[in-house]
């Protein structure tokens, strides 16, 4: 079972069918394994990385092969860059946190190591009972000391994303034909089955949003309370989102470096 990520929640709760939550983490021995365990594995791609190793291994190589194959193996350029370690917390938390399975690795989608990727951060399902729905969301880093931050406003905010995410058909359909071809014939096809089938039975309403928050700023009720209220008033049940702001205890800045040592020294 992988290490779970050890909080004290600030402050929680709801309104309509949005709950919102703040959760501080502690400089610990528990943050430092949950950094250099889920989160780097989500962060490096490991799982990519060694199915790329393995597939490659199996080939005639010569010795030159063989030798070329390590160098490009050790090529591999670290991510440093804060918000792509800010994600990978986020995606982490979600799975260890929140039932959620992520069944795609969105760092296999990149040409290029240092470009970014369109569209939502978040998009796999969510066990519910005996069964899954589809799981949309957002993520956000800020250190700015202002409650609530700038990307919590506006059309490139998390709000607004995610009533974006919830309403635009669009944007849906985008992300299942993503999606299909990731999971078809394997392990996360029934999951993605019964998640459509609930969504579209409800009439686009049975699944979840999750907006994250990464902080380094003091926890306050702010950071998502009038921004989750407001965010309520357009969404309706069995539709059900979760606003959640994690709070570092140092600078977000130090978060690569904290995931690739296990903490910040």
């Amino acid at each position: 079972m992988p290490p779970l990520l050890q909080t004290n929640t600030a402050y929680q709760s709801a309104t309509g069918c949005v709950v919102w939550q703040g959760e501080c983490a502690q400089d610990d021995a528990e943050l430092a394994a949950f950094l250099q365990g889920p989160v780097a594995a989500r962060l490096n791609d490991t799982a990519g990385g060694e199915a790329l190793h393995e597939h490659l291994r199996g080939l005639s190589l010569t010795g030159m092969g063989q030798d070329t194959l390590a160098t490009v193996l050790a090529a591999e350029v670290p991510e440093t860059r804060d918000w792509a370690a800010g994600e990978a917390l986020a995606e982490a938390v979600l799975e260890t946190h929140h039932k959620v399975k992520l069944p795609w690795n969105n760092e296999r989608d990149k040409r290029n190591p240092f470009a970014s990727l369109p569209g939502a951060d978040i998009v796999g399902f969510q066990r519910d009972g005996d069964s899954h729905r589809l799981a949309l969301g957002e993520v956000k880093c800020s250190s700015e000391a202002k409650w609530p931050p700038q990307v919590m406003h506006g059309r490139s905010g998390m709000i607004h994303q995610l009533d974006f995410l919830a309403n635009d058909l669009g944007t849906i359909n985008q992300l299942l034909m993503w999606l299909l071809p990731r999971v078809k014939h394997t392990e996360h096809e029934e999951a993605f089955n019964a998640a459509c089938t609930r969504y579209l039975n409800s009439g686009r309403r049975d699944l979840v949003l999750f907006g994250i928050l990464v902080r380094d700023q003091e926890a306050r009720e702010s950071d998502l309370s009038a921004r989750g209220r407001r965010l309520a008033s357009s969404l309706s049940g069995p539709t059900h989102c979760q606003l959640v702001a994690l709070y570092l205890p140092w600078p977000i800045a130090q978060l690569p470096q904290a995931v690739g040592q296990g903490g910040v020294t």
